[in-house]
């Protein structure tokens, strides 16, 4: 149930009344109306533009145009009055049973209230997090794989076909850095010195692979030359490296669909099939770029490359793909990635991306929409930077990862709801303060804490009602008396639970998983609010001494409950039963 969706359908229905009826002309474009909260709840419950958008079109006055509508609205029995406001507003009060049906729905529809279709089964690729494998997961890739999760997630409650996708950085030079800074492990693990030079790998987390080298092998590539034992090394490191990852996901409660290979994909002879595909779309030739604008690098030099005209697909400037010596530039990789996941069938695709990633963009689009002939969107989400603060400093790096804060590190110290939570209470593209002492308090001004708390008390009140002989199962509860409900402290808990599936559909439609993390604050607000009313006001207290009552105010509480346990895994977050 989406009752501003429903009284969206009728206000168009009533509009198109009036234009049958010669009050308004016909051909009317009525994709722009809406109906939605005002922005002052004391103006009404909803309110619509429609009146203002119709206007020009119309060729009649908006306030003209509100009253009639108005007039016809005040008629629907869901309607309690139609104002108009200003030059054409018109601003609705709902009767309280539209409200009490919403928490109907709630109970009746369980954790699936608030689903939605208008993804219509579109196919979307989420590709996040990432991480280059050579070593654990830090913060950055935290946030990542957090936004990446929820918005995948979110894309599912309405009602898109999501794969979530890491993709294996495991074809670049990075990763025989890795062999080389395993192999001093190994030595080590041989009782010999590690020599960790300048641009090796120097974290502790390389000591357990090196332990791993010498069960398998023994002492048999002490001694051997490079080229003898790099490529094996890279692939056993790698190996190791993605399990550590995996496991650094798990602890976060994330989970991919697909892993797929830089390598596998270069071996496959995509990077070829991809350049060729573009090349017989006349979008390869050979060329010179001009200088970069600005002061001109030492090393510059004009000289003759292969390039894609990206050009012509938005993008600033044309792209290598191969260098003048024949070796591929490092896009080269990235095209035929993107051209294996437009050849899988995806009707949509999503990267979620460092910030440092953000020149690199309009490229990615650009040969997407080439390779797809426009017809796959490629959107990307860029993550930015995360401080970690602990007793008023910056939290300090971690010993194990050598160089900075991992994944595993946050987790360890926060948990992983908490983590999830307050990753997802600030936009992907806005930097994000994450204070251990903050997060981990127990008050209203840690959101999670606030939200956990208003399920616990909601879990708490079915415990007592249960202990006291009232009935409260859902089904239950869905078929209770809800005249019962009336105040207006529980009307406007009801009003914001209603608000729930048009939430959802905003956040999916912008992709912006943190409107979830800012609705639950809200409704938990509420929740809190009627709660401590309960305690000056008794008869607004959920558990009351005739039953019936207390069903229909169990009802409204429990109503909130399922939005909250819904919107919470959305968020990967676990819903709390009882706070301790």
């Amino acid at each position: 149930m989406n009752l501003f969706a429903e009284i969206r359908a009728l206000v168009i229905a009533r509009l198109e009344e009036m234009v049958a009826s010669g009050a308004l002309p016909g051909g009317l474009d009525m994709a722009a109306v809406a109906v939605e909260p005002p922005r002052d709840g004391a103006h009404g419950d909803m309110a619509t533009n429609a009146a203002m958008v119709l206007a020009r079109p119309a060729g009649q006055p908006p306030r003209a145009i509100a009253e009639g509508l108005a007039a016809r609205l005040a008629a629907d029995p869901r309607i309690l009055t139609a104002e108009v406001a200003g030059p054409g507003f018109l601003n609705l009060r709902l009767a309280p049973e539209s409200w009490r049906g919403v928490v109907r729905a709630a109970l009746a529809e369980g954790r699936d209230f608030g689903r939605s279709d208008i993804g219509r089964g579109v196919r979307v690729n989420v590709e996040f997090v990432s991480a280059n494998p050579t070593g654990p997961m830090h913060v950055g890739h935290t946030r990542g794989a957090v936004f990446g999760d929820a918005l995948a997630a979110l894309l599912d409650f309405a009602g898109h076909a999501v794969t979530r996708e890491y993709y294996i950085n495991d074809g670049g030079a990075q990763v025989d850095v890795l062999a080389r800074s395993a192999y001093e492990r190994y030595r080590e693990a041989n009782g010999l010195s590690p020599e960790i030079a300048e641009g090796l790998y120097p974290g502790d987390y390389l000591i357990p692979v090196g332990e791993a080298l010498k069960a398998r092998y023994g002492d048999s590539l002490l001694d051997r030359p490079e080229a003898d034992w790099l490529a094996e090394v890279r692939d056993f490191a790698t190996a190791e490296m993605m399990q550590m990852i995996r496991d650094d996901l798990a602890l976060l409660g994330v989970r991919m669909d697909v892993f797929t290979s830089e390598k596998a994909i270069t071996a496959s002879g995509k990077i070829e099939e991809a350049i060729e595909t573009l090349r017989g779309m006349g979008l390869i030739y050979e060329g010179t770029l001009e200088p970069p604008k600005g002061k001109l690098p030492e090393d510059w030099e004009e000289r003759e490359q292969t390039l894609f005209r990206s050009t012509l697909h938005g993008d600033d400037v044309d792209r290598p793909v191969k260098k003048s010596d024949g070796s591929w530039t490092y896009f080269a990789p990235d095209i035929a990635y993107h051209w294996d996941k437009v050849s899988r069938g995806f009707d949509q695709l999503i990267d979620v991306l460092g910030a440092d990633h953000g020149g690199y963009v309009k490229r990615l689009k650009a040969v997407v929409s080439a390779l797809s002939s426009g017809r796959v969107p490629l959107e990307v989400k860029l993550i930015q930077l995360v401080k970690l603060w602990k007793n008023g400093e910056p939290f300090k790096m971690s010993k194990r990862a050598g160089t900075f804060v991992t994944l595993r590190d946050v987790v360890e110290q926060a948990g992983p709801d908490v983590t999830r939570f307050v990753m997802l209470t600030r936009k992907n593209d806005a930097a994000l303060d994450f204070d251990f002492d903050k997060v981990l308090e127990q008050s209203k001004d840690n959101p999670v804490f606030y939200v956990q708390y208003a399920h616990a008390r909601v879990s708490s009140v079915i415990r007592k009602a249960t202990e006291a002989g009232i009935a409260a199962d859902d089904a239950t509860l869905a078929g209770a008396d809800l005249d019962h409900l009336g105040h207006e402290a529980e009307l406007a808990l009801a009003r914001k639970i209603a608000e729930w599936p048009r939430l959802v559909e905003i956040a999916a439609r912008g992709q912006e998983p943190h409107r979830i993390a800012f609705y639950l604050y809200e409704l938990a607000s509420d929740l809190h609010a009627l709660w401590n009313r309960g305690n000056e006001d008794g008869s607004l207290r959920f558990v009351q001494e005739d039953k019936g009552i207390s069903q229909a105010k169990i009802a409204l509480a429990r109503a909130a409950g399922v939005v909250i346990s819904a919107g919470l895994g959305i968020l990967g977050v676990t819903p709390a039963e009882e706070m301790r």
